[in-house]
């Protein structure tokens, strides 16, 4: 087995090595001045398992196309297999047609890595399950939401409640109440797909009283999580808690959050998390030792599945 890793998360890499007791593969990755990007694989992997991780970071396209080279000097290199471990899946949100002359960008995504000879797709906590559906090679999703759940069961959960942002999360946070025993509450929230705002009508659900924890797979502009956190507050609830597995965290997201009502915000190293981001309010939880025990069941051929069950 060999482990290799573009520059959209090395830290996360290595700690996936670590749990392996592995090194990473040794790769040159370079821009030239025209902007094209240049990849040379600096170790033998002739009839090798090859695990490539690389996370949909900024900047997106430059990382995803750095992702594809790499995989294609594997596959020329004589690899034997090549699973592409993307713990955050580029460009997640565009997985229907709810537009009018739109890209499934999603599916297109799913197109080019097989082009490109990936033989399986490894990632987690998709946006939507019908993006798995997108592949004809072997997807496993693995979830954040033990971790997750764990962090918060141990921080001590006394009239609390789980908080689905909008309908589309309901399932996925009746999973998380479910998990810590706890009543839910489902808000009902219009998004406007141009300009990324949102607004929300009711709240399904009694909150007065209560702590919430509002879950969601990603925060990106956080302007979800904030009206959230309003609306909540409109409707006597407490202290608030957020949890989210993908850190995206784009442009004023972090002022935003850290000057926001929530006592914490909790998400994983799906993302990198530095510099700016990384806010005295953002919890950071490792996904490392999931991803390492999920490359060791595909590649001594064991149930991934089983691993699903042992978390859930």
């Amino acid at each position: 087995m060999k482990i290799f890793c573009g520059r959209s998360n090395p830290e996360l890499a290595r700690e996936i090595c670590g749990y392996l007791g592995t090194e990473l593969g040794k790769c040159i990755i370079h821009k030239f001045k025209n902007d094209n990007t240049f990849v040379r694989i600096e170790e033998n992997v002739r009839g090798k398992d090859v695990f490539v991780i690389q996370t949909s970071a900024f900047p997106v396209n430059d990382l995803f196309m750095e992702l594809l080279i790499m995989v294609d000097a594997l596959k020329h290199a004589s690899a034997s297999r090549i699973t592409a471990v993307l713990p955050y899946y580029p460009y997640a949100r565009s997985d229907k047609k709810d537009q009018p002359r739109i890209s499934i960008t999603a599916r297109l995504v799913a197109d080019l890595l097989e082009t490109a000879g990936v033989d399986r797709m490894l990632t987690m906590n998709l946006h939507s399950e019908q993006i798995q559906g997108f592949f004809r090679i072997p997807v496993d999703q693995l979830l954040a939401s033990p971790i997750l759940c764990n962090y918060f069961a141990e921080s001590g959960l006394s009239d609390f409640i789980i908080v689905a942002p909008d309908a589309g999360s309901a399932k996925r946070a009746e999973k998380y109440a479910l998990a810590l025993g706890l009543p839910m509450a489902i808000l009902d929230k219009r998004r406007d797909q141009l300009n990324d705002t949102v607004e929300i009508f009711h709240i399904i659900g009694d909150v007065r009283g209560k702590n919430a924890i509002v879950f969601d797979d990603e925060i990106a502009t956080g302007g979800s999580m904030i009206e959230t956190a309003h609306a909540l507050l409109e409707h006597g609830a407490r202290d608030l808690y957020a949890g989210a597995v993908h850190a995206v965290l784009c442009g004023d997201a972090p002022r935003i959050l850290q000057q926001s009502p929530y006592k914490q915000v909790v998400v994983t190293n799906t993302l990198p998390v530095d510099g700016e981001k990384k806010i005295s309010k953002l919890k950071i939880l490792s996904v490392a030792q999931l991803f390492g025990e999920a490359i060791t069941r595909i590649h001594e051929g064991k149930s991934v599945s089983e691993l699903f069950r042992k978390h859930l």
